[in-house]
């Protein structure tokens, strides 16, 4: 990593930590910390997404880990009073774990066959929502407490956000260092040995498994953590909300996921969060056209993948934002 690499790293954070906080005080725009949080979460499960994509497997699906991470969550903490804080792990785990086993027979699957298998996850995610009794069907789970404060050998390291004065900014920081380090360690995969074999897999899964690759194994884990990635960002959406219901995540939702990668850059680790950022603010400047807002989004979205088929990141490359020399 150059050390224009770093300053422009700690230079992000920076912004996103001080910056963002002190013009949204400035300008008394108290609700664009929701809408940051949003986008935020948006960007962690949408870096899960790109990791697929960094094996060569398009993901439609995320959306069903989302929605099963927040419901792990909600559970826990309403039925047996677990903390929040101990939930998010447990979540994310719980999500992995279900990746393993579906993985294990559709990673086998490769471009439209794999997407398309993804794609009905969401769905049947939902079903089993609005099914099972512990969920709540449709009425979902409400009243969701807020999380409590997390205390480490006495030593109180967040407090408990009943006490906050502005919830929505304890919220805005929560969401966005856990994007950074999450994002730091897609990055810090990227630059591994193990980053060098995903590769391998994108390139060539024949080639890769003649020369020692075991590329199931590989498969699997790059699948397990992006569902991860899901599984949190679902966990810190329910806390936000205070509640979940069957339709929290959608179809829609994981085809988003999917678009942010694209837009922001496949080729980039920080693609997704950019593209989370333009997708999610183009989609509102649009919404004074009306009717005309899914058409004219559309149509915006297919010419800037003509235009620009690495993503908006491809104007300006730099060895901070790229995955690696493959493309």
């Amino acid at each position: 990593m150059t050390r224009t690499s770093i300053l422009g790293a700690l230079a992000f954070i920076v912004i996103v930590l001080v910056g963002v906080p002190i013009v949204i005080q400035a300008t008394g725009r108290a609700d664009l910390y929701f809408t940051f949080t949003s986008v935020a979460l948006l960007a962690i499960a949408s870096g899960g997404v790109w990791l697929t994509f960094y094996i060569g497997r398009i993901n439609i699906g995320q959306g069903a880990y989302s929605l099963l991470g927040g419901y792990v969550s909600a559970i826990l903490v309403v039925e047996y009073g677990m903390s929040f804080w101990l939930t998010l792990p447990i979540a994310g785990l719980a999500c992995a774990a279900f990746a393993v086993l579906i993985g294990l027979p559709i990673l086998r699957l490769r471009g439209v066959y794999f997407a398309m298998t993804s794609l009905v996850l969401t769905q049947v995610m939902s079903l089993i929502a609005l099914a099972l009794p512990i969920t709540n069907g449709a009425k979902g789970m409400v009243s969701i407490p807020l999380p409590g404060a997390l205390t480490v050998f006495g030593l109180t390291l967040i407090p408990d956000f009943t006490t906050l004065t502005n919830l929505k900014q304890g919220f805005y920081f929560l969401s966005v260092i856990l994007m950074i380090l999450c994002y730091a360690g897609l990055y810090r995969l990227t630059q591994s040995r193990l980053g060098a074999l995903c590769v391998s897999l994108q390139q060539n899964e024949e080639l890769a498994s003649s020369i020692g690759v075991n590329i199931t194994a590989l498969r699997i884990l790059a699948y397990a953590i992006s569902s991860f990635l899901g599984g949190l960002g679902g966990a810190i959406f329910v806390a936000i909300s205070q509640s979940i219901y069957p339709s929290s995540f959608t179809v829609a939702d994981s085809v988003n996921f999917m678009l942010n990668c694209f837009l922001g850059g496949l080729g980039y680790v920080f693609g997704p969060m950019l593209g989370t950022l333009v997708l999610y603010f183009g989609w509102d400047l649009l919404y004074k056209t009306a009717e005309y807002q899914l058409l004219i989004f559309s149509i915006i979205l297919i010419a800037l993948m003509l235009v620009l088929p690495n993503g908006l990141l491809s104007l300006r490359p730099t060895q901070l934002f790229r995955r690696s020399s493959h493309v």
